[in-house]
């Protein structure tokens, strides 16, 4: 059977974010069973999931009262459009839910398919936004570099990374960036107030090369850089950004999608920086990737002034499944799961994946390592003094990959040898323990590699 699903695989389906021709050439990793934090694929092969499939599966696999959920409304409405006015139960109470528990003013949720569909949301929203004002000149759009918001057509041009870019004629005339944070090799040096200062005047200057504030829309951050390699911002990096954009009338959009629903601690990493962005988007962790769902979060003045704006006309925007009651109903029951327990157990857990990483430090061949709760990173480098990579013949993306993978662990692992983790929240002990563990031997497999200890050399 699984010889015909590898050829099937190769023949017909299409991959996210693969080399099409390499993944030819592997072939398809086939997982057939998920409980707790621990999969299994179709050779019987248990892996421990230290990445909660694509940073998603915050909740854990196998929770039957998720399931329980989904099936009671498949079988009492499996579908109800939101056009027309019409609504369901489960999508008008989980926005009401969502709505109480996030920060600040945050009040009003447009619910759509996934992040990239949220992002490409907020863009559409903002462009509105400042045309009912009566300023359409701004229509500007500023990111950070290695920040990711996305794979649609617009949301790509936001993300800073350039696979998303290559090929793809992004970013637009109307999408600009500024430079990380990125503590580990930041210009200004590691000290956390040099690194938010230079970081102010990168936006400050960004906006003034772009022709001002009435020029510039809105300015895109994550509370920390996920796919760019997991970069964590010093403390106060988020309240800083925010707080030129207040000043300058930029609207400021935190995402969310992946620290969102207790990956950093709490529901909403913005609540742990002390931030209200004006926009908030979500996903992954929203129905923890039980079933497919986003979320875009306005505050008041937002949705206040599209309202009045559009008055009696239609604001143009939305998707065939925005609100699917089923959708809805598993992000309730998922949210009633982190509230019981879940979020505290997770806490629990990424401190002592914290902990765990960090004593790692030691390791010839760690850097860095760096995270916040259930989102962490290890960052390789042949030369600790000179911060040098590993060399790109040792293929660090695939090996250690591979290696992790057949010593029961998932990672993600970068192309630029950097280790990304995000286990799931129901993680045991003995989960944690055991991702540390094969992690080790990971590295010292890594290590032995002759091209990684000539570079060593």
């Amino acid at each position: 059977m699984n010889t015909s699903l590898i050829d099937l695989d190769r023949a017909h389906l299409v991959h996210p974010v693969a080399s099409y021709r390499g993944h030819e050439q592997q072939g398809v990793r086939v997982l057939v069973s998920g409980s707790g934090a621990t999969v299994t694929d179709s050779t019987g092969h248990q892996l421990v999931d230290g990445f909660a499939g694509l940073w998603c599966v915050n909740a854990g696999y196998g929770h039957d009262s998720i399931v329980e959920a989904a099936t009671r409304q498949l079988r009492t409405l499996p579908y109800a459009t939101g056009y027309f006015g019409l609504g369901s139960e489960p999508a008008i109470r989980f926005a009401a839910e969502l709505a109480e528990r996030a920060p600040g003013d945050l009040n009003h949720v447009y619910f759509c398919l996934g992040g990239s569909d949220a992002v490409d949301s907020t863009i559409r929203f903002i462009r509105y936004y400042w045309n009912v004002r009566g300023q359409p000149q701004k229509d500007q759009f500023i990111s950070v570099e290695q920040g990711y918001h996305g794979a649609s057509t617009m949301g790509a041009g936001l993300t800073a990374l350039p696979a998303f870019h290559a090929g793809f004629s992004v970013p637009f005339a109307w999408q600009h960036k500024i430079p990380s944070h990125y503590v580990y090799r930041n210009p200004v040096g590691t000290d956390p107030q040099a690194i938010i200062a230079a970081s102010v005047a990168d936006l400050r200057r960004k906006v003034a090369e772009l022709g001002g504030p009435e020029r510039v829309a809105a300015f895109y951050a994550e509370p920390i850089q996920g796919s760019g390699g997991v970069l964590v911002p010093p403390d106060g990096w988020m309240k800083a950004m925010r707080a030129v954009c207040r000043e300058l009338d930029i609207l400021f959009v935190a995402d969310e999608v992946i620290t969102g629903f207790g990956r950093t601690g709490p529901l909403f990493a913005c609540s742990e920086d002390d931030v209200v962005p004006d926009f908030l988007t979500v996903a992954k962790g929203l129905t923890s990737g039980y079933v497919p769902m986003g979320a875009v979060f306005m505050s008041d003045h937002v949705y206040q002034t599209l309202a009045d704006g559009a008055g009696a006309s239609v604001v143009g925007h939305g998707h065939t499944y925005s609100a699917h009651p089923v959708s809805a109903a598993v992000g309730l029951e998922v949210l009633r799961l982190y509230e019981n327990g879940l979020l505290d157990n997770g806490r629990k857990a990424g401190a002592r994946l914290m902990e765990g990483l960090m004593s790692l430090k030691d390791h010839p061949l760690v850097g860095d390592v760096r995270g916040r709760g259930m989102l962490a990173a290890v960052e390789l480098v042949v030369d600790k003094q000179k911060k040098t990579r590993l060399p790109a013949a040792a293929q660090p993306a695939r090996r250690i990959f591979d290696r992790a993978w057949n010593n029961g662990l998932v990672i993600r692992a970068f192309a630029d040898g950097v280790l990304g983790y995000a286990p799931p929240l129901c993680c045991t002990d003995s989960d944690i323990d055991a991702i540390l563990q094969r992690t080790k031997l990971t590295l010292d497999q890594t290590l032995a590699d002759p091209d990684v200890r000539a570079a060593l050399a």
